[in-house]
């Protein structure tokens, strides 16, 4: 479980505090408020996740996304204010998609949807150009490669929630929080199975 975290950004912290912001998101605040993810990227989650990414293997991400389902329905639960109004999974290139035959956050998506009632959609924001995998690169590497890379096609609520399986330096969410941002949105969280230590 990721117990100890930064409020914004869900980084482990070793520090047992429920309101602390780690150092980072201090220093730049990120475009999004908050991030929701249960368990920290390691063994054994680590390993599911990757079974199901890169072998097509569901069965081993089923019960992360049934806790993850679980864990959102306790925290919206306690905070009815932080609802969104929309799901938007991370959105993947289309080449790749066709590479390993489905986009990982739009089925987990799809199951938080069904489970807290809340409308989803993988049509209102498109990758327009494919970049470098980002496991090969490094923080900065990261938001250099993804810069300019999605973009908004049409009209979205105040409130939403982005999905993922991983956030690992937080690249990919922060750099489509900004576009999400820049097109209106104003309330804007992170919806995670997992996050790396660091």
């Amino acid at each position: 479980m990721n117990r100890w975290h930064c409020q914004r950004c869900a980084l482990p912290l070793a520090i047992p505090s429920p309101d602390l912001t780690c150092g980072e998101c201090l220093h730049i605040t990120p475009p999004f408020c908050r991030t929701l993810a249960p368990w920290r990227y390691q063994y054994p989650v680590d390993a599911m996740i990757g079974r199901y990414k890169y072998r097509g293997q569901r069965k081993f991400v089923r019960p992360l996304v049934a806790g993850l389902a679980t864990y959102l329905e306790q925290h919206l639960g306690a905070n009815p204010l932080h609802t969104p109004q929309l799901i938007i999974p991370a959105p993947m290139h289309p080449k790749r998609r066709r590479r390993r035959g489905f986009n990982q956050a739009d089925e987990i998506a799809e199951v938080l949807s069904r489970q807290l009632s809340i409308p989803w959609s993988a049509r209102c924001v498109t990758r327009s150009r494919q970049a470098r995998p980002q496991r090969e690169l490094g923080r900065e590497e990261r938001l250099a490669n993804l810069r300019g890379v999605f973009t908004v096609t049409q009209e979205l609520p105040p409130r939403v929630a982005i999905v993922d399986d991983v956030v690992t330096t937080g690249a990919t969410v922060r750099t489509l929080a900004e576009a999400l941002q820049a097109a209106g949105v104003e309330d804007i969280q992170v919806w995670a199975l997992a996050r790396t230590p660091g």
